[in-house]
């Protein structure tokens, strides 16, 4: 049976903080903890294509489909519900 529980923290892992993105550019972007392979659980379902979430207001932002804005990033939009983030 599939243990759904978060492995407990490794010493070498830093703690997931509570808002995280993928974009270095963005204030929230913690280049430490993208060294190790994360995960992103959305209402209990495994999203594999977050760019972005904050587990406290319950949002992951992901790609609107293959549309980019005028600098090449991908437009965002955003998703609510409950968001659990943890190590594989």
């Amino acid at each position: 049976m599939y243990d759904r529980s978060p492995h407990p923290p490794n010493p070498a892992q830093p703690p997931l903080p509570d808002h995280l993105s993928v974009n270095p550019r963005s204030p929230h972007h913690v280049a430490a903890v993208f060294e190790h392979d994360i995960g992103i659980r959305l209402n209990g379902k495994e999203r594999f294509d977050v760019e972005e979430y904050c587990v406290s207001e319950g949002w992951v932002k992901v790609p609107a489909g293959k549309t980019v804005d005028r600098k090449g990033q991908p437009l965002l939009i955003k998703i609510k519900g409950t968001v659990e983030a943890f190590y594989k």
